[in-house]
């Protein structure tokens, strides 16, 4: 599977690759805000996309509102420090498929991965 990982942070990418690469998934590219990952989808097709919100240049909402407005399908993960109700609302109104607020356990990233890549596949 094809993860595109999105986080302005290099030590949350490491992190969160490490924890991926643990799982089994190695085919990972990275992007460092939203304005790269869109840059990156013309030659990247992910399977997956696991995006932080807070990044300069264009936060992860801003990406996934113009990500959704061309692609419906991919399933798209929102990995965050945001924990407020309004805030987990709006990315799920822009088109976030689910939420996971970091830190977070490597299992509990599996399990998110897993069901979110599940609910894809019966849509």
């Amino acid at each position: 599977m094809k993860i595109l990982l999105i986080d302005d942070s290099k030590t949350a990418r490491a992190i969160q690759r490490a924890v991926l690469m643990q799982l089994g998934f190695t085919d990972i590219e990275e992007a460092c805000d939203g304005q790269d990952a869109i840059a990156r989808l013309t030659v990247y097709e992910p399977d997956l996309i696991l995006v932080d919100w807070s990044m300069p240049v264009m936060d992860g909402l801003e990406f996934v509102r113009e990500f959704r407005s061309s692609n419906h399908s991919t399933p798209v993960i929102m990995v965050t420090n945001e924990t407020e109700k309004s805030r987990v609302i709006e990315a799920i109104r822009a088109g976030v498929n689910t939420y996971l607020v970091k830190p977070f356990a490597p299992e509990l990233l599996a399990q998110r991965i897993q069901e979110t890549m599940s609910r894809a596949k019966a849509a």
